[in-house]
């Protein structure tokens, strides 16, 4: 049996309710905040944690060349069922290491981490943190979005500040754009999230 990449831990087996629950928010939604700072020429993007592929889509859409990263093969599965028709990579890889990416040899305008980067660690964290910041073209726009709350049955999550966030990028190179909060989308009032964003030097 193939071991778990850390946090992917319960993905699996809930994959049809988060296909649905992922698919009912549109990614101009999700990422309202830092819309204004996407590159707005055509280029590579790559989404790390990519689930169903909701803003895989819509970034191939937009004409980027995307590169989707789930590790959990049955929202995979959803991704290629739901938006098996655009432009997308799919490849089964994961944080921290990002080994089958960093194989590719490109680097990327856009880099999405949203709802991932808390399933980390503080060692995964560290470790994972140079090898993204490895991917970025000069002036790439790295994205995340911490998920804070109580943690669903079956998960794993770590309670993951933004300053933690800042800090780290800051010492791989990589400059605060932008850092605010919002209310949760979907999931309830005591679920809130910080958005991120971040460029490359």
């Amino acid at each position: 049996m193939t071991e778990l990449l850390p946090g992917t831990e319960g993905y699996g087996a809930t994959a049809d309710a988060l296909a649905r629950h992922y698919e009912s928010v549109a990614f101009a939604e999700v990422h309202r905040e830092v819309l204004p700072l996407l590159p707005t020429a055509p280029g590579r993007a790559l989404d790390i944690g990519a689930g169903t592929g909701r803003d895989a889509a819509a970034l191939a859409a937009l004409g980027h060349r995307v590169v989707a990263v789930e590790p959990t093969p049955e929202l995979r599965a959803h991704g290629r069922r739901l938006h098996g028709t655009a432009a997308i990579d799919w490849i089964d890889d994961g944080l921290p290491r990002l080994d089958k990416v960093h194989a590719l040899g490109r680097r990327f305008d856009l880099v999405l981490l949203t709802g991932v980067w808390m399933h980390l660690d503080a060692a995964e964290r560290a470790q994972a943190m140079p090898r993204v910041a490895a991917l970025l073209a000069p002036g790439a726009l790295l994205t995340v979005q911490l998920r804070h709350g109580p943690v669903p049955a079956g998960r794993r999550m770590f309670d993951v500040s933004a300053a933690e966030t800042r800090a780290l990028a800051a010492d791989f190179g990589l400059a605060t754009l932008h850092d605010s909060e919002r209310p949760a989308l979907l999931g309830g009032s005591a679920v809130w999230w910080s958005v991120l964003a971040f460029r490359a030097a």
